[in-house]
């Protein structure tokens, strides 16, 4: 098996410096956030639906601000995080806010050893899987936490949008997995003029490819739905839509931009 320690340390520490700016950015708006305003999208509060009662473990959870938003809405929440500045700010929010939650902080592939237990919903969201090299690893740590009868839940941006280049101009990345992809930063999606530079490898991974690594898994897809807009402005050459909804510009309509899937435990 490939080692990928030297990767995933890079992205630990660019996912540090983006939580350095994140947590103070308009594009996150804690001000807002703390005084009662939801983090997640309509997308995920449609089809995820009522959690009240029920244990909700969300992987890759970067600061808690969406763990967090599931825990007012009454759910009992884990959230677990590769970067030790997100989730020591993850933390502080749960303490500010006094909402219960607990945080993890581990890559994603080691979490069985990092905590016990099975959940009732197991979310992701957005920006997530195209840092895991593996994603039938990845499935399996997600049925490893999944209750018998138990959903699963991601939303994420389209892999269409992951081949575009920096300026959403023309194709530059493959659609399937061909490797670890090297990018030199400076910003960050929520300020694109923030002080930070820094390098981090990620992989793309086709719809195949996801949903397949999950039924290898035995878990059974109830839906796979594809949205034509993003829930958030973080591409460059977006224009708002009257939904609220961002869209590339010249390709209003005609590209998917998000994919959400729920699938069952049996």
């Amino acid at each position: 098996m490939e080692n990928y320690d030297q990767y995933f340390e890079a992205n630990r520490q660019a996912w540090n410096l983006r939580t350095g700016v994140h947590k103070d950015s308009e594009f996150y708006n804690l001000d807002a956030w703390k005084n009662g305003a939801t983090s997640l999208t309509s997308i995920e509060l449609r089809e995820v639906g009522d959690v009240k009662g029920k244990s909700l473990l969300h992987l890759q959870c970067h600061f808690g601000q969406d763990t967090l938003s599931w825990a007012r809405l009454g759910a009992g929440v884990t959230g677990c995080d590769l970067s030790d500045e997100a989730i020591a700010c993850a933390r502080q929010l749960a303490e500010e806010t006094k909402l219960p939650a607990k945080f993890v902080c581990c890559n994603v592939y080691d979490l069985p050893q990092h905590l016990e237990g099975q959940y009732d919903i197991v979310f992701t969201s957005y920006g997530v899987v195209g840092w895991l090299p593996d994603l039938d690893r990845w499935a399996a740590v997600v049925n490893h936490f999944l209750k018998p009868g138990g959903m699963f839940y991601i939303a994420e941006f389209h892999p269409v949008i992951w081949m575009f280049d920096e300026q959403m101009e023309r194709f530059k990345y493959p659609y399937h997995n061909s490797g670890v992809i090297q990018s030199e930063n400076v910003g960050s999606y929520s300020d694109r003029y923030a002080n930070i530079q820094y390098t981090d490898y990620g992989w793309n991974h086709s719809l195949s490819e996801v949903i397949n690594s999950l039924t290898g898994q035995g878990l059974q897809i109830r839906f796979l739905n594809e949205y034509p807009y993003s829930p958030y402005d973080c591409f460059d050459k977006t224009v708002k839509g009257d939904d609220g909804f961002f869209r590339i510009q010249g390709l209003e309509g005609i590209i998917p931009m998000v994919y959400s899937i729920q699938a069952i435990k049996p």
